[in-house]
């Protein structure tokens, strides 16, 4: 374990990925005492375990192979709300501050509620929870910083008016807190003190919302902040029980409304000074606020019960570190997997990314698609079944030696929680990502690779440069931004083990890409299941709610399941009218550990309309190896429902059986303890079905139903009836016209 010092080589790419012609820009930190060497490579198979095909890359020529100095970058975690010019409050003698917050770690330490101490902490003021807990009002007189704290400590997930004020012509300190929860007493406290004096901070100085802001920001506040002002003059005990939500005060300098610019990283002053300011480090919005009545569950149909910012200490998710060096993609670079491969000694990384086909143009007859929406929701993803033993085999395979589970402040993924308990929802690639690295092992222990995401993936990458098949990369990124147009002129689509993450767009291109006559082959499980929206703002951002119901790894609390960035209704697409099976047929049904089973062909196999699949195949049994979890069918298992989705004319060629004891039944198909949404033997619900089904305008769709099914594709140097079997779908699939 190694949570304090950082990894000594790292960096990441400002895209995933790049058209030809276009340029990455590459961000890298080195801490060694000697340059680095950077080079270009491909990336033809990602999995370090022996038995496979071992790691695969191919040297390519780069322009920008060189040596460059090393120089450490630093990053600095932890959210809050920076107002740069706030002039009109730097003048101020008098003044009261206030603001309404819900702790989540009152007893964490030093943190700011609003501030605007300079950097020596001499002049300026400060409203802060201290050590113990405490609220604590500060006021610096040009010499030191006198402060002022309340006997009593605030009280976890519980709503509070706070305040201060200073009063020059007395010298008059105060500080309170009024407890809003009704179901809480003893929150109401007062004290006073005076004799003070007090010089007001420099006129350049910052603001600090949830953070002592400055060079270097601090004291981070976790927990949610809402209708933070200021006055200028000192307010009465009486005064301060008025509510300061919306309705201009005498005397108001600045009252900062969250309701506003909900989408934006932006939040407004309604005062007379609009000294609007700008969030930093992406903390949550569309948090509901301390008047929140429940009557209603989104954010923009009553916006003014939804004023309030979830701040957290670990807040990042962009490290904005300083370009080393710049990559052109040359015109003729094939599409593919590629790397930067950075070495230093005995220190290596290397920084994926996707090359595509020119803009409008294919070059190949199959289009990949890369899931690059979920491999950023996973993005350094600390496993709460970690262990020690996986060290072992990580060192003995060479694999990626990094793990998230020990460099928590690089930012973990939405599949964590943060360091007060809620739920992480943010993700972004804008920053270093372990787990997007090649060599990466998810799982350090069972049968076979323990790979997920790209590494698994680049099995079936592996499996079409073997077997001769062309093929063009396009990303879920595209897939949102350019529609259908990014894959119209495909005759084959093809997914890898696990699309997981989609929005609204990237689903209407794959159902109308199925529907104009497309075919699609689906290779994987628990696909199209989550539904995320994008920043228009911030590129690079993708924000998850997990609402009501499915394999969730934390819950939203009530009121919180609508985007801040897009308004939507987030959770399942299953819950969004979308379920899996209303575009490939299958759903997901169960899970498990990271073991797998296999499939046997049903008698619907036999039908001529779709024998063909099991031509040169005599096997009943299909898939009883791999190189993930053992089988081809396993961790995360997809269904055919017709109640759901699936067509009635849907051909059911192979199911699994045999699941291990860890398989259960996801929570979406639960209805009690003894009863279920299918009405059927909880047993038979856990199963992969493998299906194939024709559109109405001459398309089809083939699904494997099963997230392990690619880790066979490798076995017995891709000679099975797994291997066989894709390339009798792809060879139909590519030569139908």
């Amino acid at each position: 374990m190694n949570k304090e010092k950082n990894i000594p080589l790292i960096g990441y790419t400002d895209q995933l990925s790049v058209r030809p012609g276009e340029s990455l820009e590459f961000k890298i930190s080195c801490s060694l005492d000697q340059p680095y060497c950077a080079s270009l490579i491909r990336i033809i198979c990602a999995d370090p375990n022996s038995k496979g095909p071992g790691t695969i890359e191919q040297d390519i020529n780069g322009n920008f192979a060189e040596e460059y100095p090393s120089r450490k970058q630093e990053f600095f975690p932890g959210s809050y709300g920076l107002v740069s010019n706030p002039t009109p409050l730097n003048q101020l003698v008098s003044f009261t501050v206030y603001a309404k917050i819900w702790p989540t770690t009152p007893l964490k330490g030093q943190q700011v509620i609003i501030s605007s101490l300079n950097e020596d902490e001499k002049c300026g003021f400060a409203l802060k929870i201290n050590q113990e807990g405490q609220l604590t009002a500060m006021v610096g007189d040009g010499q030191r910083l006198n402060q002022l704290c309340l006997n009593t400590s605030l009280k976890e997930r519980n709503w509070y008016q706070v305040w201060m004020s200073f009063d020059s012509s007395s010298g008059m300190l105060q500080a309170g807190q009024s407890i809003i929860t009704t179901s809480q007493k003893g929150g109401n406290t007062v004290a006073r003190r005076d004799n003070y004096s007090f010089q007001p901070a420099s006129a350049d100085c910052c603001l600090g919302i949830a953070a002592q802001a400055g060079n270097k920001a601090k004291e981070h506040f976790n927990g949610k902040l809402e209708a933070p002002g200021v006055f200028n003059h000192a307010l009465s005990e009486d005064e301060m029980k008025q509510s300061f939500d919306g309705n201009p005060s005498p005397g108001w300098v600045a009252h900062w409304d969250f309701s506003q610019k909900m989408p934006t990283s932006r939040i407004i002053d309604i005062g007379p000074n609009r000294l609007h300011g700008e969030l930093i480090n992406m903390p949550t919005r569309a948090m509901t606020g301390s008047n929140w009545t429940g009557r209603e569950m989104c954010w923009r149909h009553a916006p003014d019960e939804y004023g309030a910012i979830h701040f957290h200490d670990d807040d990042i998710y962009d490290f904005k570190w300083q370009t080393d060096f710049r990559f052109t993609v040359p015109e003729d670079l094939p599409s593919g997997i590629y790397a930067v491969k950075l070495e230093c000694g005995e220190h290596q990384d290397k920084i994926p990314f996707f090359v595509l086909p020119p803009r409008g143009k294919r070059t190949a007859n199959l289009c990949l698609l890369i899931s690059t929406y979920t491999y950023t929701v996973y993005g350094n993803h600390a496993r709460p079944d970690f262990q020690d033993s996986w060290r072992d085999r990580i060192r003995d395979w060479g694999a990626y030696p990094h793990n998230p589970v020990d460099y928590p402040q690089y930012g973990l993924s939405t599949y964590n929680f943060h360091s007060d308990g809620s739920g992480i929802c943010f993700a972004s690639h804008q920053r270093p990502l372990m787990n997007l690295r090649p060599g990466y092992l998810t799982f350090g222990e069972g049968e076979g690779s323990g790979l997920r995401h790209l590494q698994a993936d680049s099995h079936l990458i592996a499996w079409l440069e073997t077997k001769g098949y062309h093929y063009d990369l396009i990303t879920d990124q595209e897939l949102h931004q350019e529609g259908l147009d990014s894959i119209r002129d495909y005759p084959v689509v093809c997914t890898g083990s696990h699309p997981e993450y989609h929005t609204r767009e990237t689903l209407n291109a794959l159902q109308g890409y199925r529907d104009q006559g497309g075919r699609l082959i689906y290779l994987g499980g628990n696909g199209f299941y989550w539904r995320v929206a994008l920043s228009t703002q911030t590129p690079g951002m993708i924000e998850i709610r997990r609402a009501e119901s499915g394999i969730r790894a934390w819950a939203a609390e009530p009121g919180e399941y609508y985007h801040a960035f897009d308004g939507a209704y987030g959770g399942l697409w299953r819950r969004n009218g979308r379920p899996p099976q209303k575009l490939v047929g299958i759903g997901f049904s169960a899970q498990g550990k990271f073991e797998g089973s296999y499939y046997r062909r049903t008698p619907e196999s036999k039908d001529p309309q779709v024998s063909w699949l099991f031509d040169g195949i005599e096997d009943e049994i299909l898939g009883d190896f791999g190189l993930s979890g053992g089988g081809a069918a396993g961790f995360e298992l997809d269904r055919a429902d017709t109640r759901l989705g699936t067509p009635d004319d849907v051909w059911v060629v192979a199911r699994s059986e045999n699941h291990q004891s860890s398989f259960v039944l996801v929570p979406e198909e639960l209805l009690t303890h003894i009863t279920n949404w299918p009405g059927e033997e909880e047993e038979k619900l856990i199963r992969a079905d493998m299906v194939y089904f024709q559109t109405p305008q001459g398309g089809a769709v083939f699904s494997t139903g099963s997230i392990t099914f690619c880790g066979s594709l490798p076995w017995n140097n891709f000679e099975n009836n797994i291997s066989r079997l894709l390339s009798n779908v792809l060879n139909r699939f590519l030569s139908t016209t």
